[in-house]
């Protein structure tokens, strides 16, 4: 079992993950033609996880930064398993577990449909401490669903770690723990923020309507065609 530096700061690691997002193009700035998500928000930017599967070295450091941060968050006797949601949270639930020495399992969004109609795949035992891990989230709405088919499971999930946070929506801690579970995360879009204008590489412009949506998320959305009100459950 590799045990990462547990006394680096949260701060310079998420000051590194940022630039590491950066440096593969992970984080897309585009004001002028705001990207639609799947709730409808009108957002200046876009950051894709899934690329960060592509770049091993990259990807090792980061889930370093990950394992340090639970050591150091949750303990290092927390977990039993670690359990990636579908289906982005699989590739980092594995090298997560990997590296902390767990089994893995995956969470399906829905149970399967045939055969054993299975929503966990994996060995899964009542009161086995489960991990969840998924790539990212917004408002942590959409965890609850893999939370609860854990817990239909008869065990254990009271953490959640994610790589990025959007950190943008109030309240996002407060209704976890009132579902019984904390969020741990390496980086947000405010580290990202202050990596690309220290950076200098980007337009200070677009750079200024990234800060205005990251301040008022809805607000920009509704003057660029998007939201004005959050949907329940979106992640």
């Amino acid at each position: 079992m590799s045990f990462p530096n547990t006394f680096a700061s949260k701060e310079e690691m998420a000051k590194l993950a940022a630039q590491m997002f950066l440096e593969i193009e992970a984080v897309k700035f585009r004001p002028e033609e705001p990207y639609t998500f799947a709730s409808g928000l009108a957002s200046p930017v876009y950051i894709d996880c899934r690329k960060l599967i592509s770049h091993p070295r990259i990807r090792s450091a980061l889930m370093d930064f990950a394992v340090a941060t639970l050591y150091r968050d949750a303990g290092f006797e927390k977990f039993d398993s670690a359990a990636g949601g579908e289906t982005a949270g699989i590739p980092f639930a594995a090298w997560i577990a990997d590296k902390m020495a767990l089994p893995m399992q995956y969470v399906r969004k829905k149970p399967k449909g045939y055969g054993r109609d299975a929503q966990i795949e994996g060995d899964i035992h009542p009161g086995q401490r489960v991990l969840l891990v998924e790539d990212l989230t917004t408002d942590g709405g959409s965890k609850l669903m893999f939370a609860e088919a854990i817990r239909r499971a008869e065990a254990i999930c009271e953490d959640i770690l994610v790589i990025f946070y959007y950190d943008i929506f109030k309240n996002t801690h407060e209704m976890l723990a009132q579902n019984g579970l904390r969020l741990h995360y390496l980086l947000t879009w405010w580290d990202i923020l202050a990596a690309a204008r220290a950076g200098g590489n980007f337009d200070a412009a677009q750079l200024d309507q990234v800060e205005a949506f990251l301040n008022n998320p809805l607000e920009w959305s509704a003057a660029n065609g998007g939201i004005s009100e959050l949907p329940v459950s979106k992640a």
